[in-house]
């Protein structure tokens, strides 16, 4: 995921970056910009982000003002030390309200927020599709194919137990607990996958229904998964999420 930044006090903007790369390493960060002006240049002249991490008073004035010059369809965090703008904040394409300082639990459940958001509308619209371009009947991805050395190999989906993103690449794991690296991002392979078979547990793992050994009670009523083939990571379910979770493995 490519996001930018838009703050104007260095030292916030570089605490903000430690703590978005702790919450997820994969998230690359294009672009940090300190004014108002140099936002609107940037946006005109660059690919939308996926996200913006806005803060509200700039160098040269309330960030608000790029909204008026550019058109802006990316959702929005901002990140402000003031209260006041909250209302304002909602009526241009945030998604949440952060105030300085900023809590690296509020960061990481901000980030949960975008993902539920963008889980929810990317698959309903890609069903959308995938039924329009098939007449009605919608298909899924029925095989993966890998690069093994200089071989490539065929996997079969309903082999595949799991994948999980971790250093910026995509790995996928077959029911023997073998390791193979994609080209994919996890959004794009979650789009190709049948969702009665599949989850997407976290921001790091996709999971395959029947790779689910055993569900745990967790800390702050979240769930922790064990996998088999077993991972030497721990698979954790969000509050947020859990319900929804829950309601899958339950259909």
């Amino acid at each position: 995921m490519k996001i930018i930044i838009i703050e104007d006090e260095k030292p916030a903007a570089e605490k903000l970056q430690k703590a978005i790369q702790k919450a997820d390493p994969a998230i690359e960060i294009a672009a940090v910009l300190g004014s108002v002006e140099s936002s609107i240049e940037w946006l005109q002249q660059h690919p939308v982000p996926e996200l913006i991490f806005m803060d509200i008073e700039l160098t040269d004035g309330l960030s608000f003002k790029i909204f008026e010059k550019t058109t802006i369809n990316s959702p929005v965090i901002f990140c402000t030390a003031y209260d006041e703008y909250w209302q304002e904040a909602f009526e241009h394409s945030s998604i949440d309200y952060l105030l300085k300082p900023i809590k690296q639990q509020k960061l990481e459940a901000a980030l949960g927020k975008y993902d539920k958001l963008k889980q929810h509308f990317t698959s309903n619209m890609q069903l959308l599709l995938q039924s329009q371009q098939s007449g009605g009947t919608t298909s899924y991805k029925k095989r993966f194919l890998v690069k093994r050395g200089t071989d490539y190999v065929s996997i079969k989906t309903e082999d595949i137990a799991y994948f999980y993103a971790t250093h910026k690449l995509v790995c996928l794991v077959d029911n023997k607990n073998q390791k193979f690296i994609l080209d994919q991002s996890l959004a794009d392979i979650e789009k190709q996958l049948d969702p009665a078979h599949f989850y997407r547990v976290n921001r790091k793992f996709l999971v395959q229904l029947n790779a689910i050994k055993k569900i745990r009670t967790y800390s702050k009523s979240k769930l922790l998964l064990e996998l088999d083939p077993p991972i030497n990571d721990e698979v954790i379910v969000s509050q947020e999420n859990a319900a929804a979770f829950k309601g899958w493995m339950g259909n």
